[in-house]
C-alpha cells in the first residue's frame, strides 16, 4: 500500500444489519447478518464477536461456510464499487440469522454484498435501509 492509497474501511463501521430474504419459490434465500467493518491488516478476516449470537439451528460446519461466503460477498462487492482499494478489513459477525432449509452459500454472498452498500452509504454520510 502506498501512502496516497487509504485502505478500506477508512475508520470503523458498526452495526451493519444486511438482510437478503427471498421467498418466491423452493428453496428460498434467508440470510440475515449484523457486521462490523473494523480497519485491520491488509487482506479480509472474518471473526466471530465474542458475544455473537445464532438464531436458527445450523448444522454442523454452516457457519463455517456461510462465513466464507459473506466474505466472497464483500470482496466482490468491494472490487465492483471501490476498484483498486486496498481491502484491511476485520469483518466481526455479531449476529447471524440462518434458516434450516433456505439459508445457503448464495444467501449470504448476496447478504455480504448489502453489507459492503451499507457500510459505503455510511461512510459517505447516507441515511440507507438495507432490505
Amino acid at each position: 500500500m502506498t501512502a496516497e492509497q487509504q485502505a478500506f474501511p477508512p475508520r470503523p463501521v458498526r452495526g451493519v444489519r444486511a438482510r437478503y430474504v427471498h421467498q418466491t419459490s423452493c428453496p428460498g434465500d434467508v440470510a440475515i447478518v449484523t457486521v462490523d467493518f473494523e480497519p485491520w491488516e491488509e487482506g479480509l478476516r472474518v471473526e466471530s464477536a465474542p458475544d455473537a449470537t445464532v438464531r436458527g439451528d445450523p448444522e454442523p460446519g454452516d457457519l463455517e461456510r456461510f462465513h466464507a461466503a459473506l466474505a466472497e460477498g464483500v470482496r466482490a462487492e468491494l472490487s465492483e464499487q471501490l476498484p483498486g482499494t486496498p481491502v484491511a478489513l476485520a469483518l466481526v459477525v455479531h449476529h447471524i440469522v440462518v434458516h434450516l432449509a433456505d439459508s445457503r452459500e448464495y444467501s449470504f454472498r448476496t447478504a455480504g454484498r448489502l453489507a459492503v452498500r451499507e457500510a459505503l452509504d455510511r461512510l459517505s454520510g447516507k441515511a440507507a435501509t438495507v432490505t
